[in-house]
């Protein structure tokens, strides 16, 4: 029995999807433990693309069970639209193979709203949120006035919390300029979502517990990446949960004791989607992957930020995930670079001491210009190579370095988005 922490040890948009749904092939459960549909997994098996949002991606494989832990943050509506699209693709989904915990929390059309008119309130300062309401259900949570999957699926309970949810938000949503919420609207497509999801609800702490104690194998899918978590990232511009390994715990109910394996994806090179801070950014490693037609956000579509790979970051990453092991996605997105640059090192304003750990405020981290290394480009495809031996030696060297630099093992590269072109060390 192995349990396995998948992390995200950049920005986002790292390739998790694509790692977790290779590794799934040797797993039995799937645990998706924090985050909301704010959050996109890119699947691609063979000629097939799949997005999902809120369901674990082992959902496309069979056999699998998938959960949706306490630490997610649930759109019952636009749950109920994944499910019905995965069967429409004839993807199995049933209460067989997909579980919701009872106590994870729900996201409402007022969350969207209060979301939205923040994000435009703040106008050159916004934070580049989705604005599909996650963060506000987040805060709903913590200020213990939240609606759970648990009174979702009790219409009487339901009706009567979310009178006064209404109520309260409207009036927030009218200091903010906004239009309110029909409470009315709300209760029939809430409740017609809660007939579907019903099924799936159920104590998943408890279900996981006995899956460990029958010696079941489990990995915990995280979403978006280390430096958008709540506590370690570049706050304010971060996601609303802790995206780190730690958050895999508390958003599943497994005891960090429990936890076997933590594996950190990256990207060959760096991006982020929204605003705030990102040292290495390069609009010349931009353009060319854009041109390429790479890097383009799973949930919005909007545009990555790109720059080069960025080793004072992930080392940071590695420290406060515990990463064993190492996962480099896109490397064949760097086949046609010929001199390729690596950030070891900052300096604030480009002068003062070497920094070998991001700052924590956001302005500070803003302010640093990155120091670089070289390394030369394999200037040939990878896409097609199956074996690491085959691997050109500049790519093998280049992957290795970012492996030592970060500080983990090297354990997976990737070189495309299809499952056959995933090397296992």
């Amino acid at each position: 029995m192995s349990n396995t922490i998948l992390v995200g040890s950049q920005w986002g948009d790292e390739g998790k999807g694509k790692i977790i749904d290779v590794l799934t092939g040797g797993v039995d459960i799937v645990v998706r433990s924090q985050g909301g549909n704010n959050a996109g997994h890119t699947i691609v098996d063979g000629d097939k693309k799949y997005v999902l949002h809120l369901i674990p991606s082992g959902i496309l494989r069979k056999g699998k069970v998938c959960v949706i832990g306490n630490g997610v943050v649930i759109d019952p509506v636009a749950l109920v639209g994944e499910i019905k699209g995965l069967r429409a693709r004839g993807i199995k989904v049933d209460a067989k193979n997909l579980l919701i915990s009872d106590c994870a929390h729900l996201v409402m059309p007022y969350h969207r709203s209060i979301d939205e008119r923040r994000e435009e309130l703040k106008g050159k300062n916004k934070i580049g949120t989705t604005k599909r309401g996650i963060g506000p259900a987040y805060g709903d949570k913590v200020a213990r006035t939240g609606l759970r999957m648990a009174d979702l699926i009790r219409p009487e309970v339901f009706k009567q919390k979310l009178a006064l949810r209404i109520r309260e938000n409207n009036a927030v949503l009218k200091a903010l300029g906004g239009k309110p919420v029909s409470g009315a609207k709300v209760l029939a497509d809430y409740v017609a979502a809660a007939k579907l999801l019903k099924p799936f609800v159920i104590n998943t702490a408890t279900y996981l517990h006995k899956a460990m104690a029958a010696k079941k194998e489990i990995l915990f899918e995280g979403a978006q990446g280390t430096f958008l978590d709540i506590d370690h990232g570049t706050y304010p511009f971060v996601t609303s949960s802790n995206t780190t390994s730690g958050g895999a715990c508390t958003g599943s109910g497994i005891a960090p004791n429990r936890i076997d394996r933590v594996i950190g994806v990256v990207k060959a090179y760096t991006t982020r989607v929204g605003e705030g801070p990102l040292p290495t950014e390069e609009d010349v490693i931009g353009d060319m992957l854009h041109g390429m037609g790479r890097e383009f956000g799973a949930t919005t579509g909007r545009a990555r930020r790109c720059g080069w790979f960025d080793a004072v970051a992930t080392r940071y990453a590695t420290m406060v995930n515990g990463v064993d092991d190492l996962a480099i996605t896109n490397l064949d997105g760097l086949d046609g670079v010929k001199k390729i640059l690596i950030c070891t090192g900052y300096r604030i304003d480009g002068k003062g001491p070497v920094l070998d750990t991001p700052p924590t405020d956001a302005g500070e981290l803003a302010r640093c210009r990155p120091i670089y290394t070289s390394m030369p480009g394999w200037m040939t495809p990878t896409d097609t190579i199956r074996k690491y031996k085959d691997l050109p030696l500049k790519a093998r060297q280049y992957a290795e370095k970012l492996a030592k630099l970060s500080g983990a093992r090297l354990s997976i590269v990737s070189t495309g988005p299809g499952r056959e072109q995933t090397i296992h060390l």
